[in-house]
């Protein structure tokens, strides 16, 4: 049996194991209860919280993202570490506040949460339309990275395009069957296992080739040392765009609908604090794939890879040449992180999408029940436009997910007047949101951005300022009417 074989025999094993434990979490409410399939009955305990919002860490974007940039640039790939570290306060100052509201108002989405906040069910779908737009490039990274995983470990047997959709038909089968049930238990079993393969890994690589860690570093510093300095070796990131993909990713992380939708599910506020306290474990867990691209600075210096984000793939298939038997867990750990947070994309793009949009619109007098199966429906079709995407776009891992960070940023204003500011307008925040949103686009797309910053800092200063003049010219206007 060859090489491939194997590989492809035990991934094809692991698939099947996460498709069983998937399917196995539906209860008997899951398809006709839309609080059950969607928020788990609200009684999510601390453990399966934490591997829940612990999947948004250890993403495809962990083992070929983040290996990728510290390769080709160097010191700005800890710009992931940075952020990663005011995650926990975000939680711990924003989850009890989202998850009281939740409880107190029967709150599913963060668009539930607006819409009833600024009394606006069009605000609501305005909100959920954004949302559903930047998931669909985070979701192409997760099917990207399944296929880049599959095509590399098996030589080319399973093709990139059947890699992907092997892996995503998986995911879009046990989230239609099971909801956030399924999610939970299938991101409880590959969180243990990818943890345990990227250690293995970083320690691997570093210890075969180079030794260890610190004589790694010390061949940097000789021979390639722009690799540790700002801005890079390819000047990708001065302070300032460090400093603001930092900001971006952390607040603009916060945003994200997923992460409130998790806050509602809490069994508790404690529940949330302690799965804040320990989060950081898991951005502590991504330092060994960034030691893999450091590794490939040295590794590859005379045949630089034309596609950094297979670095990681590139340092354990052909330079290490591990067993068969090794490559296929490998390959099934690198796989679960694709795949524990496609679940959470899909699961939450298509709640969004009916409950959001669907249901203010063409399923307005939809029951219950005919509502999750709308759900259920289109998970299929995210899952299948996600598929497109990754199919379709050249960018690299991390130029996707910054971009999606940056458009999901510019919700801050809305969804902070609806937590802690209840007087900020209607309006302000809308016009804020959609000024915010087109700059930001132009930033990314089509002209340089300013300085180099991170598009997404000009698109929420520039959603900062129109809501900050809205506020005081409709004080203005309020004072000048009542001197009259």
């Amino acid at each position: 049996m060859s090489d491939s074989m194997i590989v492809t025999g035990i991934t094809l094993l692991y698939l099947t194991a996460v498709l069983w434990v998937g399917v196995r979490a539906r209860t008997k409410n899951t398809g006709s209860s839309l609080e059950e399939y969607v928020a788990g009955g609200r009684h999510v305990g601390v453990v399966i919280l934490f591997f829940i919002l612990g999947a948004e860490i250890f993403s495809a974007f962990a083992f070929l993202g983040a290996p990728g940039w510290a390769y080709k640039h160097g010191a700005p790939a800890l710009y992931i570490l940075a952020y990663l570290s005011l995650v926990p306060i975000i939680i711990w100052i924003m989850g009890p506040r989202v998850r009281e509201l939740g409880q107190q108002h029967g709150y599913l989405t963060q668009a539930d949460l607006i819409s009833h906040h600024y009394n606006s069910k069009a605000l609501g779908a305005f909100a959920g339309i954004i949302s559903v737009v930047a998931f669909i490039p985070y979701l192409a990274i997760q099917i990207a990275g399944a296929g880049l995983l599959f095509q590399a470990a098996t030589g080319g047997l399973v093709p990139f395009w059947l890699g992907s959709l092997l892996a995503f038909l998986v995911v879009a089968a046990y989230v239609y069957c099971s909801g956030l049930g399924g999610i939970g238990w299938t991101n409880l079993m590959q969180g243990v296992m990818m943890v345990i393969i990227a250690w293995f890994l970083g320690w691997t690589v570093t210890d075969n080739l180079f030794g260890g860690v610190g004589p790694m570093f010390a061949q940097i510093q000789q021979q390639m040392p722009e690799y540790l300095t700002m801005p890079g070796a390819t000047g990708v990131m001065g302070w300032g765009a460090f400093s603001t993909a930092i900001l971006v990713s952390a607040f603009g992380g916060a945003m994200w609908p997923h992460l409130f939708m998790k806050f509602y599910t809490a069994e508790s506020v404690h529940s949330l604090r302690k799965v804040s306290v320990f989060y950081p474990l898991f951005a502590y867990l991504l330092v060994p794939l960034l030691f893999i691209g450091f590794a490939g600075i040295l590794t590859f210096a005379d045949e630089p890879l034309a596609k950094p984000d297979e670095v990681l793939l590139k340092l354990v298939m052909e330079v290490l040449d591990l067993s068969p038997w090794v490559t296929g867990i490998m390959l099934s750990g690198a796989l679960a992180a694709a795949m524990s947070t496609g679940a959470n994309l899909a699961h939450t793009a298509a709640t969004i999408a009916v409950r959001d949009i669907l249901c203010h619109s063409v399923m307005r007098n939809a029951s219950e029940k005919a509502v999750v199966k709308a759900i259920q429906i289109s998970v299929l079709v995210i899952s299948l436009l996600g598929y497109l995407f990754a199919l379709y776009s050249p960018a690299s891992l991390v130029a996707v997910l910054l971009g999606a960070f940056g458009l999901i940023l510019q919700l801050m204003p809305m969804v902070l007047g609806a937590l802690f500011m209840p007087t900020l307008l209607r309006g302000a925040v809308v016009a804020g949101a959609v000024l915010g949103g087109v700059l930001t686009l132009t930033y990314q797309f089509y002209l340089p951005s300013p300085l180099n910053f991170h598009p997404g800092f000009w698109g929420i200063s520039l959603n900062l300022l129109v809501v900050a003049l809205w506020q005081w010219l409709s004080l203005r206007g309020a004072q000048a009417a009542a001197v009259k």
